[in-house]
Order: C-alpha cells, then structure tokens, then sequence
C-alpha cells in the first residue's frame, strides 16, 4: 500500500516536469475549438434563434476584443443516425491556447449587451433546456505534406 502511494506521489510529481513546455511558438498559434449542440427533435430552429439572440453577440463581442478571430456556424446538409446527429457545429478560432484557457469573465459583457438579465438568463435556460446534448472539441489541423 505505501509502495503504491510512493509511485503515485512520483508520478505527479515528476510528471509534470518531464512533459515538454509550451514554447512561444505553439502559444501564438491559433487554438480552434468546435462546439457541437443537439437539440431535442423538433426544437432545433428555437436554438438557433436564442443562440443568434443570446449568445451570438457574445462570441462577436470577444471577436472584436481580440481575444477570438474567427467564429461560424455549420448545420449538417443530411442526416445521420440519431447517436452521431448534431444540429449545429460552432467553430471559434481563439488567438492562441493560452487565450483560450485563461479564466475569462463575461458577466460585464453579458450585462452591457443584456441589460434586461431576467429576459436574458430565462432565454439562455430555456437554449439549454431544449438541448439533448453538448460537446466541446478542441482541433488542430494536421500538415499532411509535413514530417
């Protein structure tokens, strides 16, 4: 038991010191994220109207912030089978990982673009209430012709 928690405590100890560090290089680098939402059948065009309402301006907001440079929206042209369906995929291009993770506080930017929080916070439950599921997947783009 004790020879247990000893490679237990070495290894988070050690760990950390033995993976490579994040060089200025791959910092400045963008970091893309995808966001994939799933709506309950039938309630898909309400998402996508509060997120236009409710979210959206948010995202643009940090778009012109810096913090982010880029964000879209893409919707599936078929349909697929219902435990790989998804409705709408946002991709947000941040300026570089370290932006992406840092903690961010958008309170004041919800409370200057929303005044009304009440009508603003009953909206954002209710996109959520109607969604079967959400994921955020962080991707990177692979240099096929590279090493």
């Amino acid at each position: 038991m004790k020879l247990r928690f000893l490679f237990a405590f070495l290894a988070l100890t050690l760990l950390p010191a033995t993976l490579p560090a994040q060089t200025a290089e791959t910092s400045g680098k963008p970091f893309v994220v995808e966001y994939y939402y799933k709506a309950k059948w039938g309630y898909a065009d309400e998402f996508l109207q509060l997120f236009k309402k409710n979210h959206y301006p948010l995202l643009k907001k940090q778009v012109e912030m810096g913090r982010m440079l880029k964000v879209w929206m893409d919707q599936p042209r078929y349909h697929t089978t219902e435990d790989g369906r998804w409705d709408y995929r946002v991709t947000i291009v941040f300026k570089n990982s370290t932006v992406a993770n840092e903690p961010f506080d958008e309170d004041a930017i919800k409370k200057q673009l929303w005044p009304d929080q009440a009508t603003y916070l009953k909206e954002e439950q209710r996109r959520f209430e109607i969604l079967l599921s959400h994921w955020d997947l962080p991707v990177r783009t692979m240099d096929l012709d590279g090493k």
